[in-house]
């Protein structure tokens, strides 16, 4: 079992930042995902980080403007997010699975979730 809680969210202008945190305990050599939920839309993927950091990947969305990392010493994983704009408004989500080779996931291939934290991002 994994818990998963995430901690960072806010309200922010466009163009600034900020940065979500995922605390991880039980077991938590997994990949690591973050994912989001815009009101009225589906649950969508944002980053991932493979189990040693080595392999990342984003959304054409986010690409070049967020950063997923992860401190497994200290069971967290990191998402930067800079030059944000209204349209990352969303409930942001933390997920841990078995690890894959997939550069883009989905929600199936997540074994565990956080419970989400809202980012608000105004114009």
């Amino acid at each position: 079992q994994v818990q998963l809680v995430e901690s960072g969210g806010g309200l922010v202008q466009a163009g600034g930042s900020l940065r979500l945190s995922c605390a991880a305990s039980g077991r938590t050599l997994y990949l690591m995902g973050w994912f989001r939920q815009a009101p009225g839309k589906e649950r969508e993927f944002v980053a991932r980080i493979s189990r040693f950091g080595l392999g990342t990947s984003y959304a054409d969305s986010v690409k070049g403007r967020f950063t997923i990392s992860r401190d497994n010493a200290k069971n967290t994983v990191y998402l930067q997010m800079n030059s944000l704009k209204p349209e990352d408004t969303a409930v942001y989500y933390c997920a841990a699975g078995p690890d894959s080779y997939k550069m883009v996931l989905n929600t199936g291939d997540m074994d565990y979730w956080g419970k989400g934290i809202l980012v608000t991002v105004s114009s």
